[in-house]
Formats: structure tokens, sequence, C-alpha cells
């Protein structure tokens, strides 16, 4: 396979439509459905919970992982089929728990649903921020190695210039995940902070991805691996984007009032677009300075990842007000429909605003972060959320239905004598739960890890591979070794009580 066909394989790509998105936006948390209602359905056959370790680990991976490798390649063409036959087999497990119930037999309907929506869920984290950030691990990690091979659709890729991809929408929700359990938004109101202290702090909080960023660089160009110059330049990469988005954010915050971070967004958002529209600025960063571009110069050579930052940025920040939102305390199920109703309501207005600033202003640009594509991660951010929390709280009715079930990584119920002094937005372990029975929270403990891993596996499978002209059993096998391996590493790790963070 030559650099050229790689190439070509790559580039020049429109995205797919709004649609298509949306109607596979769902898949994620379907997934995490089914697998937390076989564990109520298993626990009611049984009489007790899953308890081995393997039996976990394979259910995890066959329902979590398989379903989206298979969506996104093969089975791409009939996705609608798919989404409705998961949601099909979902609704079947919960009527099959409902006229199976231990709590609530003689009780009507409609008084089971009104002491449902008073039940109290522990308030200590908000399960579905960690299944979020997990999943939109996950999924990408699927992505950098299934674009590589043909079974997956040109479309779902990054697109050249303009469009809507998957992958496009992948790296946006990456940011809206980090911001939403940024810092400055778990610090509690009222919190003396020295700034100057406080911002060498998160400074250095980023030299992981700095020298994660370098080391891509390094490493791409003492192998000569291909790169698609034009996604962020020919030295930048998404690792120095995460930490200089963090860095700026960080300083931004340390001015302006957190709970304002949405009028910074706005702010970013808007005066950055006027630059594009009403400067020279467009088409230096699709075109270089002379025309035909140029990539002399650092500044030439890396002006998509550098001006993208802007748009990244007003991202974060947006994402940092939707976590002080979730935040907010609250423990009734009803109350947390209320924040679902909330956020379809803001993703509803969104989409009037992304259709007039598609329609007035300028299409989505990944390669720009133009005003298009902060709108668009930011509506499609919170209905990804929005399926995660309706998933969450149809698992807590089945827990609700049937006495002692437990689904690792979901809500627990309010236990009063048990009350956490602390409100976390990630989960605490559990002694409810054996050890190391969840690969949502094997990733979650390691993220950056699972990242780097899945980096370098894919560079690994694409040296020894021709994935080009890779057939479609071919490529299956591969895809699912590497997420099994992915996965594998995480949950042995997580067995061991392991956890690689030192900063």
């Amino acid at each position: 396979m030559s650099q050229k066909e790689k190439e070509e394989f790559l580039s020049n790509l429109n995205g797919t439509t709004l649609l298509e998105i949306s109607i596979g936006l769902p898949l994620a948390s379907l997934c995490l459905l089914s697998r937390g209602l076989l564990l109520i359905l298993y626990f009611l056959c049984y009489g007790r919970p899953l308890q081995s370790m393997v039996g976990h680990f394979l259910l995890d991976f066959t329902i979590l992982v398989v379903p989206p490798v298979l969506s996104c390649t093969i089975l791409a063409p009939v996705l609608p089929w798919v989404m409705l036959s998961i949601t099909l087999f979902c609704v079947s497990l919960v009527l099959i728990i409902y006229s199976q119930r231990t709590n609530y037999v003689r009780v009507p309907p409609k008084q089971i649903i009104s002491d449902f929506l008073r039940t109290s869920l522990e308030p200590e984290y908000i399960p579905s921020i960690t299944v979020f950030r997990v999943f939109v691990n996950v999924l990408t990690s699927i992505s950098i190695l299934a674009v590589d091979f043909p079974q997956y659709p040109r479309r779902y890729a990054k697109t050249e210039t303009y469009g809507t991809g998957v992958m496009d929408f992948g790296v946006g929700s990456f940011v809206f995940g980090n911001a939403v359990v940024c810092p400055e938004v778990r610090l509690k109101p009222g919190t003396a902070q020295h700034k100057v202290s406080y911002l060498a702090r998160q400074f250095f909080a980023v030299w992981p991805l700095l020298l994660l960023g370098f080391g891509r660089v390094m490493s791409i160009k003492a192998i000569d691996y291909y790169e698609h110059v034009s996604e962020y330049g020919v030295h930048w990469n998404f690792f120095f984007t995460l930490a200089v988005v963090r860095m700026a954010a960080s300083l931004l915050l340390a001015v302006f009032p957190v709970r304002r971070a949405w009028l910074i967004a706005a702010t970013l958002a808007i005066v950055y677009e006027g630059f594009l529209s009403f400067t020279p600025l467009k088409m230096f960063i699709l075109h270089g300075s002379d025309g035909q571009d140029s990539r002399d110069g650092f500044f030439n050579a890396n002006r998509e990842g550098i001006f993208s930052v802007i748009g990244y940025l007003a991202v974060y920040m947006a994402s940092v007000q939707v976590g002080l939102y979730l935040l907010k305390r609250r423990s009734l199920v009803g109350e947390w429909l209320g924040v679902i109703g909330s956020f379809l309501i803001a993703a509803f207005f969104l989409f009037i605003c992304l259709h007039v600033t598609q329609t007035r202003i300028d299409t989505v640009s990944r390669r720009m972060a133009n005003l298009s594509f902060c709108v668009w991660v930011i509506a499609h951010g919170l209905l990804l959320f929005s399926c995660f929390l309706v998933a969450d709280l149809v698992l807590v009715f089945g827990k609700f239905l049937v006495a002692g079930a437990s689904i690792p990584c979901s809500w627990n119920f309010m236990q009063p004598a048990a009350a956490s002094k602390k409100h976390d937005l990630e989960p605490q372990d559990r002694k409810t739960l054996p050890r190391s029975v969840c690969m949502i929270s094997a990733v979650n403990k390691n993220q950056l890890l699972y990242f780097l891993l899945a980096n370098v596996l894919t560079g690994f499978v694409n040296m020894v591979v021709d994935t080009i002209h890779s057939n479609a059993f071919w490529a299956m096998f591969v895809l699912h070794l590497y997420m099994f391996t992915n996965c594998l590493v995480m949950y042995l790790l997580q067995a061991r009580n392991i956890i690689l963070k030192w900063w």
C-alpha cells in the first residue's frame, strides 16, 4: 500500500447528513441499556448477581463494543434497522422484567410510576458523565482504525474542509466530555483559590498531553507514517489542541466568572466567525499565505491546528456551562427527567441556530472549527448525553422493580445513613459490587492510557496490515482483535487496581 494510495483513500471527503448521525447517536446508550437489562434478567433467573469476572468482561465486550464495531462497518448500510432491532430488544427486556418484578407486584402501573418519580437517587455522582466520556473514547478508538478499512463508509470519516462526518463529531465530543468534568466545574462555590498557584497547577496538569503530542510528532516523522496535513497541520495534532484548550480555558475562567462560561463561549465563537467572514483569515487557513497551500514557516505549516483552537475553546466553555448545570444538587427521578427535557429543548434551539448559520453564514467546518461546527457539536453533545440519561433512568426503573438487582456504573438508590459529604461527578468504588466487573469503570480509570494504547495499536496495525485492500472477514477480525486487546488491557489493570496517572 503506497503513501499516495493512502492519501487518496482518506482525502477529499464531505461527510454525511445530520439525520444519519442523529439516527446512530442512541446506539451507545442502547448498548448500555441492553447490558444492564440483561444483568437484571440474570438476577431474576438465578437469584444472585453475575459474579464471574470473565463473564462480565465477555458480556461487556459483546454488548458494548461489538455492536458499534459492526454498525460503523458492515452494518452501516442498514443502520436504521440495527437501531430498531436493538430498541425492540430493550423494550422486550423491560416488559419481561416488569412482568417478573419482585417489587410492586400487585400495585397498579399508575402508582408504580408515581412512586418511581419520587424515588431518591444517590447524589454523589452522575453515571451518565462517566459513561459519556468512556463511550466517546471507545467509539473514537474504533473509528481511528476502522477508517483505514474500506468497510468503514467514507462519509463517516473526517471531512476535508466542509461537512459533518461521524469522526468530526468525535473530536468535538472529546472536548465536550473533558469540559463537563473540568476542575472549574467541580470546584465548590466560595472555595478560596489563589489564582496564580491555581493556574500553575492547571498548566502543569497538561504535561502528559504535551508529551504525547510531541511523541506523536517525532514517531510519525521517524517512521515516515502517513499523516493528513490539512487536518491539523504539519506538526500540530489533537493532543496539542486538547492541551492548549485546557490552558486557555483555565486562564479565562480565572479572569471571568465560571457561571458566565456560556457568554464567553458565545463571544469566542461569534467573534471568530466574524474574522473568518470579514477578513482574509478563512483564505489563509484553507490556502496558506500565498494562496497555494504554502507550508513555509511554523505558523503557516500549522494554521489549521492553531486557529481551530478558538472554536474548540468555545465548545469547551459552553460545555463547562453544561457541567455546572449538571452539578446542581438533585436526587429525585422526576428532577432528572426535567434535566433531559431541558437538554432536548436546548438542542432543538441549537439546531435552529445551526440551520440559520449554515444557510446564512457558513456550513460546518471541523478544519476551521467555525461557528456552525461549534453549534453542531454542542447540539449533538446534548442529545447524546440525554440518551445516556434516559438509559440510566430506565435501568434505575428496572432495579426499582427487582429488589436486590445491581448494575455496575449506574445510579443506586439513596441510602440516608451513608450520605456522602463530597459531591463528585465521577463514580467511587462501591462495596456492594465485586471488584473488576465493569469495562466502563476499567476504561474510565485509565482513559488517557487507553487512548494512547489505541493510537499505538492503530499505527502498528497499519504498518503490518494492508488495510485498504482487506476483505470484510479480515477487516472484522482485525478490528475485533484490536478492540479486544484495548479493553482487555484496561480490564486487567482494573483487576489489579492499577491507575497509571502521575500528575
